[in-house]
């Protein structure tokens, strides 16, 4: 216990931040000086629902009382005292997706996450109209691909929103999003900081086209930068946070925002030439703007940072899922063997051997898609993994391949920002499970991208880390201070960084390797088109099947 925490603690000197991941919800408290005093967590699973990708309202609400109750079981047990205040908080969530309300509140239809790639019909046409760049993943992709399928639930819609923009609501009351998750929702007009006007008339006529009388500007949230107030904890926010009533009312939060905007936050990320990737159940890369882009390109999302300033987004559906899959399958093969070995001490043992395997994987060939990725053009994902017949099948080259697979997309998309557009990077920081074991992914990321890759414990706690920080600076920067000169100054003044600069033979094995994966790409195609989730193992046309237990060895 530290004398310095019990008192930030008892005197409301703390923040809370809340972020809802793809696999995770996680409740982090930070003291005055925003280093963590207390974490909870709460693992959780999308559900593959009618062929879309989503979360139940009842888990949202299960996992954030958990998490907090997690939280405030780590506060008695670190530091002896009860947490029934804290000085600010924060919501952040993955970004984009498909929230719809009525106008009493009521969910109209699934929440719809920003896995799901059903909307290509929604994000070809809109890009075309509004001469910029909307992916699926888009909320106003979503909207519009409903108003194309008509849905029933479209003329209901009283509020669209996100995640974090919905628990934010239940939370405080109030309807509002910061600038870097609405920026997924909907183009923002730089001059203005809001949603850009001539894009919403747009929408709205297009909307009329095809049968549906919307008013979009009426349904999105109000937009807010980083450091202005959002609301306060209601009684009823509070007790949803905390059944047991011990947390009161009354906590100042600050605009809601998703997680790439708490990524860059977490990782110092906000200001021109620098960046951050982010790896989990998915990849993306935030890389703040000097200047504006000189064409629209398919790959880059146009979003902002949480306090408005141009970010361009290379965001890939797939990330680490796949590489869990495999170090899944080699944990269950230690255990077979009498071996007991940690999921922490597999993944470690798994990429310290991809050191010593081939520069360029071999040979060898992997597509980590679970689900559609809109970058190389695929809908749906089949995961793949496939070898030349004179490739060396050893666990160094295989391994490596693997780690290659989840950076190979957003290497396709970073080929465009940094070779068709110029934009320079004086360092990238990555942070995510992924970069976990020391001098691997860090090493293989600098390689791909040909820039210098920082990882340290700064990002830690990610994202729930990154939205307690915007907490704080709601309630304690000065009213000149920027988010970059606090985050500089306040945050990260003393922080250690461990940079890894590209080695050149590891550049021509990232760029041998990626000259086969894109050569290989229509065999990934063949996979979708030829192999059906949920199909059954069809018999062969001209041999009779056997039962199971008489099938040969």
């Amino acid at each position: 216990m530290t004398t310095d925490a019990v008192a930030d603690i008892t005197a409301g000197r703390t923040a809370v931040g809340i972020e809802f991941g793809s696999t995770r919800i996680k409740a982090v408290l930070i003291g005055s000086d925003h280093a963590p005093l207390a974490v909870g967590t709460h693992d959780w699973e999308n559900q593959l629902v009618d062929r879309l990708w989503t979360y139940s309202l009842e888990a949202v609400w299960a996992g954030v009382q958990q998490s907090v109750a997690a939280l405030a079981e780590d506060v008695r047990r670190r530091h002896g005292v009860e947490l029934t205040t804290v000085g600010a908080l924060g919501v952040s969530a993955m970004m984009h997706g498909y929230l719809a309300l009525d106008a009493d509140g009521e969910l109209l239809a699934p929440f719809r996450t920003w896995r799901n790639t059903n909307t290509g019909r929604a994000a070809e046409r809109l890009s075309a109209e509004f001469g910029c760049n909307i992916p699926h993943r888009w909320s106003v992709a979503h909207l519009y691909q409903a108003v194309l399928d008509g849905e029933e639930h479209v003329g209901r819609i009283a509020h669209l929103t996100t995640l974090a923009g919905y628990v934010h609501w239940r939370l405080t009351g109030e309807q509002v999003l910061g600038v870097g998750d609405a920026s997924g929702m909907f183009p923002i007009d730089s001059a203005t900081g809001g949603y850009d006007a001539t894009m919403l008339a747009r929408f709205d006529q297009l909307a009329a086209e095809a049968g549906a009388d919307l008013h979009l500007a009426g349904l999105l949230p109000a937009v807010a930068v980083a450091g202005q107030p959002a609301g306060t904890l209601t009684e009823a926010g509070a007790a949803l946070l905390d059944p047991s009533g011990r947390v009161r009312p009354g906590a100042p939060l600050c605009p809601p925002e998703g997680d790439a905007g708490t990524g860059m936050v977490a990782t110092n990320s906000v200001a021109p030439r620098t960046g951050n990737v982010s790896a989990g159940t998915s990849i993306f890369a935030m890389v703040v703007l000097e200047r504006a882009l000189g064409a629209v390109h398919r790959e880059l999302d146009l979003v902002t940072t949480p306090a408005g300033d141009p970010v361009a987004m290379v965001h890939c559906n797939n990330g680490a899922s796949e590489l869990d899959a495999w170090a899944g399958l080699f944990g269950q093969f230690a255990r077979a063997l009498g071996a007991e070995a940690d999921s922490a001490r597999v993944f470690e043992t798994l990429f310290t051997a991809a050191l010593d395997g081939a520069g360029d994987g071999g040979g060898m060939l992997a597509y980590n898609y679970l689900s559609g990725e809109p970058i190389t053009g695929l809908e749906e994902g089949r995961p793949l993994f496939l070898r030349s017949p004179d490739s060396p099948l050893d666990l160094g080259s295989f391994m490596r391949t693997q780690l290659y697979s989840s950076l190979a997309t957003l290497r396709i998309g970073m080929d465009v920002l940094q070779k068709a557009e110029g934009v320079r990077l004086d360092r990238m920081f990555a942070h995510g499970g992924l970069f976990k074991t020391e001098g691997v992914a860090q090493r293989y990321l600098a390689a791909a991208i040909d820039t210098p890759v920082a990882v340290g414990d700064v990002a830690a706690e990610g994202g729930a880390w990154g939205i307690a920080v915007l907490a704080a600076f709601a309630t304690r920067r000065t009213p000149e201070q920027g988010l970059a000169d606090y985050l500089e100054t306040a945050v990260f003044a003393a922080a250690s960084l461990r940079t890894h600069r590209p080695d050149p033979a590891d550049v021509a094995g990232f760029d041998a390797f990626m000259e086969r994966y894109v050569a290989g790409l229509p065999v990934e195609r063949a996979a979708v088109e030829h192999v059906r989730v949920g199909q059954q193992r069809a018999a062969h046309p001209q041999i009779t099947p056997v039962a199971p237990s008489e099938e040969p060895a």
